[in-house]
């Protein structure tokens, strides 16, 4: 006889595995080992059992049975009475099962174990490798199973395996209301009432850096499905890991879930002799009370709880370093430019990624002292600090938490053996360990925390959800592509920037900014290669674009971090770790960074509580020089703080301020800062934050050589809403685009500068090293906007034809400037009239007529063309026929002169 059974307490996967395995094996008789969850009994309805043919263990005689196939578990003592089964002579066991292996698995002569979410998900591939069709009822059956074994393909064990069955079952005819019902239901009163004595009964445990919560809950009676309680509880409190200790009807329930690889819920249920994989496991305990098993409980957890690696994902690297005999003046120097506050030094600096042989540390503190007493020449070998401590990569976090609380160390190396000879890999700072434990306050040791110190938001969160919500398939498409060819290069890859900030902000950002750790060159160019695309690089900052085929730009740099030289000076570019290149972005919203690689895709990166400052919309910059060294962010803050309707915080407000007083106007110029008004004239509208620019005492920096001195006063907001009045009747007409093209943000710099002669416009671009080619347009458009505007203030009254040849061939912008400046209504209705009915006029007349009608070629003929043409402006003639009895009449005239 063959007999088809599963573990005891059968669940879903359980029972759907056994309706399976009834398709491959005809005949055989179903059997449960022991009881059945309720919700299983619900299912089963009489019909059902009659259906599948499901017996009763006491009607058989289990000495009769020759093959025993075992579903969703391999531990004989899961097997209850049908154990007995084992001892028959000759006897074959299959086993099905998904679970790892674990001591005591019974071996049989036929074993398909395989890694997935679920044991159906197996059978479905073997039933459907063998072309076995399904019924819709044994479908969604099986659809149950997976569901319920994977929580619905949330669990950390789900396989890709575990989608193509669902989707194969669905083929199939699996009933998704069914499935719903089953799996996904409310929480009746009594179960309401048990979740919150399961919440109130809980402690969370640090285990090796891993919070744990155990719960414990003596009930008088047997409560079904209480598992489902577990679960509810895990996901309501987002909690990693959970053991719930149940007494319930004389016996002791042990249920293990946990979502993380440090603990395997399936070890610690094996070890009360239970079962059950890494993310879900049970065992019934024996023979103890529930604060007896509660304590052997907690030995196992800090037996089998694995220490999180923390000290390679922590770190920042490359390292900056220097070598012994560098004098401790040079080291401070290194020290103030970077920013920081102590530095490793090393034997051997030739490969700045790999610098080699620890030595020791040397502080800011330090080389300020020795400068202090006259010995910056000193060899900081002389001063350096040589006890050190120093952990490998995969050092945990409560081994960081020791150097740095118990031995006051500030800064960790992270170093690793090669060939004999430790390298320098990285470091792990005293604020790194600040924002790893900002998000859970309870755990941080009051001795790290100092008044002047505030811990940051969460340093890590998965947003790839908010990105599939927010971004398009193609370019969540795009940027897994990224992800993926920096992990086939070695590298790490990430989305910066502006890119991440309006991601948070749930705002559409195509503008795809990406950080490598490694070679943003190579990569450029690895991926150009993959996607068919071009490549511009530039040496110089290390960073390169690719263009895609869809002309779809992706801008990639190498993570570096800058230095100025002087304040307002170009920085200085030198390679650096992805936490050194965001400290050196303009503000904290801007400083945040988006996993890319596939092992860490949507992983959010926030070292300077950018969150927060999102949360309260506020503008912060990330160190007191910021303005000092880089004037140019004055404008950008300006910029941000309207666009995305935030607030620059009081404290950079007060450094904006300090920084305008600080520099002299020869500090105000160059290209970069014209770039910087150009931007803040193409906002949409540049009054308010010209007005804040103002405010900042920054006019007379920018045009010291206006006459009058430029101010925002009755007359310059006049001016300014004249332009964007004009910008925006170009852009509502109906036109042809290419016929509305404009350079918009010329126009309100030329309403800037009506007032003043076309000297300060040459001098301006003079300051601010404007491209000759703008320069020229520039001082034209003026030069052009006032002579008309003198001819037509002159000239109340023009024809249309008249109109047509004064304004003919100018560009938008100098027809839109002419428009600001004009303080009679009358040349605004002429210009009006010349952008939408006289530009685009056709001559009825064209040089074939009048060649047809004997015209020679010659200075007549032009000026027959425009006199005809000027008629039908003029309203004089309207048709072709017209047009050219016209000009036989002028031909007639010309005769008889």
């Amino acid at each position: 006889m063959n007999l088809i059974t599963t573990h005891i307490n059968a669940d879903f996967d359980g029972l759907a595995s056994m309706i399976a395995a009834r398709k491959l094996y005809p005949g055989a008789a179903l059997v449960f080992a022991g009881s059945a969850e309720r919700r299983l009994l619900a299912y089963l309805s009489a019909d059902l059992r009659c259906l599948y043919g499901f017996q009763k263990l006491k009607t058989l005689d289990l000495t009769e049975v020759s093959r025993l196939i075992v579903v969703d578990t391999r531990q004989a003592d899961r097997l209850d009475r049908l154990q007995d089964c084992l001892r028959n002579p000759g006897l074959e066991i299959h086993l099905y099962d998904h679970h790892p292996d674990a001591p005591g698995d019974l071996r049989g002569t036929l074993e398909v174990v395989e890694q997935v979410g679920s044991t159906t998900t197996i059978f479905a591939r073997l039933l459907q490798e063998r072309g076995i069709q399904l019924t819709p009822d044994e479908a969604t059956l099986m659809s149950i199973g997976i569901h319920e074994d994977t929580g619905s393909f949330l669990y950390a064990g789900t396989a890709p395996a575990d989608f193509h069955a669902a989707a194969w079952l669905l083929e199939q005819g699996a009933k998704l209301e069914l499935i719903n019902h089953f799996v996904s239901r409310e929480l009746s009163a009594d179960q309401v009432s048990l979740l919150s004595q399961l919440l109130t009964n809980s402690t969370v445990y640090t285990i090796n850096a891993v919070a744990v919560t155990v719960s414990r809950l003596n009930l008088p009676d047997y409560a079904d499905d209480f598992s489902v309680l577990v679960r509810r509880m895990m996901v309501m409190e987002n909690l990693d890991a959970v053991f719930a200790l149940v007494g319930m009807d004389d016996r002791l329930y042990l249920i293990c879930r946990s979502r993380i690889a440090e603990v395997n819920a399936g070890d610690i249920a094996r070890a009360f002799g239970g079962g059950g994989h890494a993310a879900a496991a049970s065992a019934v305990i024996a023979d103890k009370s529930i604060f007896e098993a509660e304590e052997e409980l907690l030995q196992q957890l800090y037996r089998h709880v694995r220490p999180k690696a923390m000290a390679g994902e922590l770190m920042s690297a490359p390292v900056l370093a220097v070598t012994p005999d560098m004098s401790c003046a040079e080291a401070s120097s290194v020290l103030t430019r970077y920013n920081i506050t102590m530095l490793p030094v090393v034997r051997n600096l030739a490969d700045r990624k790999r610098p080699k042989g620890l030595l020791g540390l040397i502080s800011r503190r330090t080389t300020e002292k020795a400068i202090a007493h006259q010995l910056g020449h000193a060899p900081v070998s002389e001063f350096m600090s040589t006890d050190i401590a120093t952990l490998p990569e995969r050092g945990t976090q409560a081994e960081i938490q020791e150097l740095i609380i118990t031995r006051r160390q500030r800064l960790i190396p992270i170093v690793r053996s090669e060939n004999d000879e430790d390298w320098l890999c990285g470091v792990v700072t005293r604020t790194d360990l600040l924002h790893l434990l900002a998000h859970d306050p309870s755990r941080q040791p009051r001795s790290l925390l100092h008044e002047d110190e505030q811990p940051a938001a969460e340093r890590t969160r998965n947003i790839a959800r908010l990105m599939t919500d927010t971004l398009g398939r193609e370019l969540i498409l795009l940027l897994r592509e990224l992800g993926e060819t920096a992990q086939d290069l070695g590298m790490r890859a990430y989305a910066v920037g502006g890119f991440a900030r309006d991601l948070l902000l749930q705002m559409r950002n195509l503008d795809i900014d990406v950080v490598i750790e490694g070679d943003g060159i190579q990569f450029a160019q690895a991926f150009a290669s993959r996607k068919q695309a071009t490549v511009r690089t530039h040496e110089k900052f290390v960073t390169a674009t690719v263009i895609l085929p869809d002309q779809q730009r992706v801008d990639v740099a190498t993570a570096r971090l800058e230095y100025y030289a002087e304040p307002a000076a170009l920085p200085v570019v030198e390679k650096s770790s992805l936490k050194l290149d965001l400290f050196r972005r303009d503000f904290t919203v801007n400083a945040m960074a988006v996993h890319l690689n596939p092992d860490r895709f949507g992983l959010l990166v926030d070292y300077f509580s950018s969150q927060n400052d999102l949360k309260e919309r506020q503008l912060r910059v990330l160190h007191n020089l910021s303005f000092v060294e880089d004037p140019t962010r004055i404008f950008r803050a300006v910029r941000f703080e309207l666009r995305l309707d935030f607030r620059i915080n009081r404290h950079s407000e007060k450094l904006i301020r300090s920084a305008v007083q600080m520099h002299p106007a020869e500090k105000f110029r160059g290209l970069r800062f014209f770039n910087e008004i150009r931007l803040v004239l193409s906002e949409d509208q540049p009054l308010p934050a010209l007005r804040r620019l103002e405010s900042f005492g920054l006019f007379p920096l920018l045009w010291p050589d206006l006459r009058p001195n430029l101010k925002i006063d009755r007359r310059f907001v006049h001016l300014m809403t004249q332009a964007e009045k004009a910008i925006s009747w170009l852009r509502l007409l109906y036109l042809p685009e290419e016929r509305k093209r404009c350079e918009c943000w010329t126009v309100r710099l030329l309403a800037l500068f009506s007032r003043s002669r076309e000297l300060e416009l040459r001098r301006f671009c003079d300051r601010f090293e404007v491209p000759p080619k703008l320069r020229a347009l520039l001082v034209e458009w003026k030069r052009q906007a006032e002579r008309l505007a003198a001819e037509l203030l002159r000239r109340p009254v023009l024809r249309p034809s008249e109109i047509y040849w004064l304004l003919r061939g100018l560009d938008n912008e100098a027809l839109l400037s002419l428009m600001v400046i004009a303080r009679k209504k009358h040349i605004q209705e002429a210009v009006s009239r010349y952008v939408t009915t006289l530009r685009d006029v056709r001559p009825l007349l064209t040089g074939q007529d009048l060649l047809e009608l004997g015209f020679q070629t010659g200075p007549q003929f032009k000026q027959l063309l425009s006199h005809a043409l000027e008629a039908q402006l003029d309203g004089v003639v309207s048709n072709n026929e017209e047009a050219l009895a016209l000009a036989r009449s002028i031909m007639l005239s010309s005769a008889k002169a």
